[in-house]
């Protein structure tokens, strides 16, 4: 049996985007490998979006190398690159049948009608859509026009599929479904999927590896666990998820070591009046200043008597202070991930 390849399906050397004085992307280096859900996650301006669009020919690096599967692609356009994108919007054409969007790049191609229409039902079947050949985008509904262009995207094989932030346009409900759907997609396909979004959820659910975005270069590129549990600086605590962010002295102040520190605030604990915390613990003592309801959850902010800030997550049902009260937070010492970065 052959060995897997080692080639990444896309590598990343040194590249940079420039737009006039404003580096969109500067030196990013990168490896995604063949057959993994790769996201790319970071707010607006952060540079994931062009990456994306370096990797799809739709822009060129102004400097670097960018490699699909061993080739170098700069310079070469987008029509010849094995890939193929999934745009937020979609893109279907109204006038055109869910069976003619879908085998529209076949057609391009030169692929014959009962070819391509075989290898469109084939596509549409993979998303669940078999049945609606006949229909029009416009007969269906947000999720599975998202489908459709799931299947379009597909049905021209290519090596490796890009989206750009596809479940952007759904309601909450449809989101998540779509979640499940596309990574039970990616699994069974074993292509690689390229996922753009600016939704930390998103990408800590769905990816295999996720790289942090932040002013055109990666913060931190790591499994979900590493970059949720152990964040490499205040950027990628503060972005992924919520985090109380410690300052250095504070860190000193409670375990001995003066640099950073991240604490997620479902590691905190409320202790009850009189009870004292077990060894191998940090207990903070102040005031509860807000408490908001999160459904199964409350979030707890505490203005320590230090004059600090910390938040933490509390199960709904067993919280009995009221804001303004008097309490005490606890949590394990090993909770405090010391970060390195700035």
């Amino acid at each position: 049996m052959a060995e897997p390849s080692t080639t990444p399906a896309v590598s990343f050397r040194g590249v940079e985007r420039h737009f006039g004085a404003v580096k969109a992307v500067d030196g990013v280096n990168l490896d995604i490998a063949p057959g993994e859900f790769f996201a790319m996650l970071g707010p607006s301006g952060s540079g994931k979006t062009t990456c994306l669009r370096l990797i799809a020919g739709f822009e060129q690096p102004t400097a670097g190398h960018i490699e699909i599967f061993g080739e170098h692609v700069e310079g070469m356009p987008a029509y010849r690159r094995p890939v193929n994108t999934v745009f937020q919007d979609y893109a279907l054409f109204p006038h055109l049948n869910i069976l003619d969007n879908v085998c529209y790049g076949l057609m391009v191609r030169g692929i014959g009608k009962q070819e391509r229409y075989r290898q469109g039902r084939e596509a549409l079947a993979m998303v669940k859509l078999a049945g609606k050949e006949d229909r029009k985008p416009g007969q269906l509904s947000g999720g599975q026009r998202q489908r459709v262009a799931l299947a379009r995207a597909l049905v021209v094989r290519p090596k490796v599929l890009l989206l750009d932030e596809p479940l952007g346009a759904l309601d909450l409900k449809l989101r998540e479904e779509m979640q499940s759907e596309l990574k039970s997609l990616q699994r069974s396909l074993g292509l690689s999927f390229v996922f753009v979004t600016h939704d930390q959820g998103e990408a800590l659910s769905m990816a295999d590896r996720v790289a942090v975005f932040n002013d055109g270069r990666i913060a931190q590129v790591g499994s979900p666990q590493e970059i949720y549990e152990r964040p490499s600086n205040r950027f990628v605590a503060d972005f992924v998820g919520s985090s109380n962010v410690i300052e250095p002295a504070q860190t000193r102040a409670w375990i001995g070591v003066e640099k950073p520190a991240s604490l997620r605030p479902e590691k905190i604990g409320l202790l009850a009046e009189g009870a004292s915390g077990a060894p191998g613990t940090v207990t903070v003592a102040g005031t509860i200043t807000q408490i908001l309801y999160h459904g199964a959850v409350n979030r707890l902010e505490l203005a320590t008597e230090a004059g600090g800030r910390l938040v933490a997550a509390l199960p709904a049902s067993g919280l009995l202070f009221s804001q303004g009260a008097r309490a005490r937070l606890n949590f394990p010492a090993q909770a405090l991930h010391v970060m390195e970065g700035a």
